[in-house]
């Protein structure tokens, strides 16, 4: 379903010379307003500027809903707290890929497909041997991803089975997560095991070794379910909107997918939850005095920063955080930690939600808060981190590709730019320079 132009509505721009343009409004399912500038250049000679284009609307979908007013998220319909408590991750990202959730014989043909394609080429376990062993598992996952389209040259035909491709990435990009961390502290590489489900597969190849037999907890399982679910899709984000522009090129899925992992990699987009455990981390060796910390960040002393609050988006709680807080309490009494972390995070918490400073600002808690502290419980290091958020959200990107290359209307990214620069000059020989 795409938005479409309500011929009742229009919005009027009076340019500099008087003249005006009468523009469509669009408008989506959820009653959101856009004005549609794609005739704007043609008809005016006038381009729009807008850094980091967070007013701008690069596509419609049908895919994701975000409403960060009102702390709203949902997936193809669905809200983003009934999937976390009644789905499992590979069910979602059917859901999310496919637009409907499956049916029995659906999910099941899907995860057959999902323990079919689990294992990787043997000679992709070359590449991992010749990574020296202080390499970020970010940047081995993002070569590997990108080594798979030499595996899968069909790829490269445009006409080549869509399906194919979709379980090859869901199903290997786990396996290759997993390699990566095992290759970074030097253990054996453990294959993946048919008779597991997705997220107990993915802590088997983690933490099982060779000499002892892993069980898979039923409440990790659950956690890293809820934390991939809630992970999946966020619509046109950094990463989401790298995917499309590469994907717009005609580029095969493989190098989209290798560039949005890439664009995550930032610390701006998907290192905030390590941020966050750094920022506790620090509390913690200062003393634990999270009071003075918080009073640090509204004085603006010593450069504090209190990462994991606020949100581009959300102007309200992130619906996400409350799940994750919830499910921290559920794993830390599970494993029987007592994480000092955790009691600077509920604190700092406190102090914010109540404290007009950080009420005023809109600065709640978001996803990054609580999902780092999980993840160290679960004995998940802080490099792997960003790796975690890129499986998580890997149905997403996979999502946005395709409702993208099955567009019709899909045209390759190119935005424009105001020239800033010199104008005309004449080159000058290097012996009269001054």
């Amino acid at each position: 379903m795409s938005a479409a132009a309500d011929k009742k509505l229009s919005a009027k721009l009076t340019l500099p010379d008087g003249k005006e343009a009468n523009l469509p409004v669009v408008v989506g399912t959820e009653d959101e307003h856009a004005i549609d500038i794609r005739s704007l250049r043609n008809e005016t000679g006038f381009i729009t500027i807008d850094t980091g284009y967070m007013n701008t609307g690069s596509t419609t979908s049908a895919i994701t809903y975000l409403d960060g007013e009102q702390g709203v998220l949902r997936y193809r319909g669905y809200s983003i707290e009934e999937l976390a408590e009644k789905s499992n991750f590979v069910e979602t990202s059917y859901l999310l890929i496919y637009g409907k959730l499956p049916n029995t014989q659906e999910r099941e043909q899907f995860g057959t497909m999902l323990t079919r394609h689990s294992l990787i080429h043997e000679d992709l376990h070359h590449f991992f041997a010749g990574y020296p062993p202080t390499s970020h598992p970010m940047a081995v996952l993002s070569a590997m991803v990108t080594s798979l389209s030499a595996y899968y040259p069909d790829c490269l035909d445009r006409n080549s089975p869509t399906d194919l491709h979709i379980a090859r990435l869901l199903s290997k990009v786990r396996t290759i997560a997993a390699f990566s961390y095992k290759k970074s502290i030097g253990q054996p590489l453990m294959y993946p095991k048919n008779s597991l489900k997705y997220c107990a597969n993915f802590l088997h190849m983690m933490f099982a070794v060779p000499s002892e037999e892993y069980v898979v907890s039923p409440v990790l399982e659950k956690a890293l379910n809820q934390l991939l679910i809630l992970h999946a899709d966020h619509e046109q984000n950094c990463s989401t909107s790298t995917v499309r522009m590469v994907g717009s090129s005609g580029a095969n899925v493989y190098a989209a997918i290798a560039a949005g992992i890439l664009a995550l990699w930032g610390p701006l987009h998907g290192g905030a939850n390590q941020a966050v455990i750094e920022m506790l981390e620090e509390i913690k060796l200062s003393g634990g005095d999270y009071k003075k910390f918080v009073d640090d960040v509204k004085n603006k002393r010593d450069n504090r920063r209190l990462m994991g609050f606020g949100h581009r988006v959300y102007k309200n709680y992130d619906p996400r955080a409350k799940i994750l807080k919830k499910m921290c309490d559920e794993v830390l009494a599970h494993l029987g930690i007592k994480d000092p972390l955790l009691e600077l995070a509920k604190g700092m918490e406190e102090i914010a939600l109540k404290d007009d400073y950080f009420v005023s600002k809109k600065l709640y808690p978001n996803v990054d808060f609580y999902s780092g502290i999980i993840y160290r419980a679960m004995g998940i290091p802080t490099n792997m981190f960003t790796v975690m958020f890129a499986l998580g959200r890997l149905p997403g990107w996979i999502a946005h590709w395709k409702e993208m290359v099955e567009d019709k209307d899909t045209k390759i990214g190119r935005p424009r730019q105001v020239y800033t620069g010199e104008r005309p000059r004449k080159f000058v020989p290097i012996d009269q320079r001054t």
